[in-house]
């Protein structure tokens, strides 16, 4: 199966008649203070930097906690994929050049779950794992075939009321149980499985 790791966002994309000498301070993709970002790179170019270098991705394993802040439910989400496939996925997406990682787990959040999720960050964001996706199946638990990627992975609660958007096609809310078994596992892209599991198990939500 092919399997595609969620990419920003498609509307954030500059048109082909937009007008660059309008942009302002921030451009597409831009960097606080400066102009148009530098480093946005067309189809044709990302293909190629994806053959010759990692790429910087953050995802996100949504949760509900309890007052004592256990974690009672995993968000999981429904995506269809550009070739028309329906898997199970979570919250995933590359980091812009000058962006935070913490902004860039926000916005993809946002992106995915929609302006009133109200993800809670923490202070100071330290991933529970560092993932790493291959293009050649085997090397790690993960795989992508498009291209080497390192991705941060975080456990964010969110508190608010879930619209997914974009290719998400809906979140579905499971138990900690259901969200580490073998038929979820079956159903997700790219070995996110063992990313959900380990998010799990790092917040002591596995029995």
């Amino acid at each position: 199966m092919a399997v595609r790791t969620p990419d920003p966002d498609p509307d954030d994309q500059p048109s082909d008649d937009a007008d660059f000498s309008a942009v302002g301070a921030a451009g597409f993709g831009g960097v606080p203070g400066g102009g148009a970002n530098p480093a946005w790179l067309t189809d044709i170019e990302l293909a190629e930097i994806r053959r010759r270098m990692p790429m910087l991705y953050v995802e996100a394993v949504p949760v509900r906690t309890d007052g004592t802040g256990a974690v009672t439910q995993v968000g999981i989400l429904l995506r269809a994929t550009p070739i028309g496939e329906i898997t199970r996925t979570i919250v995933s997406g590359r980091v812009r050049y000058g962006e935070t990682v913490r902004d860039a787990l926000f916005r993809h959040l946002e992106n995915d779950l929609g302006p009133m999720a109200f993800p809670l960050l923490p202070p100071s964001p330290v991933p529970f794992t560092v993932a790493e996706y291959f293009p050649i199946p085997g090397v790690s638990p993960y795989h992508d075939d498009r291209q080497h990627a390192v991705s941060l992975a975080f456990v964010v609660p969110v508190t608010g009321t879930c619209e997914p958007r974009q290719d998400a096609l809906e979140v579905t809310w499971m138990t900690p149980e259901e969200a580490s078994s073998e038929t979820l596992a079956s159903e997700m892209e790219g070995g996110r499985s063992t990313l959900v599991r380990t998010a799990l198990a790092s917040v002591g939500a596995l029995r």
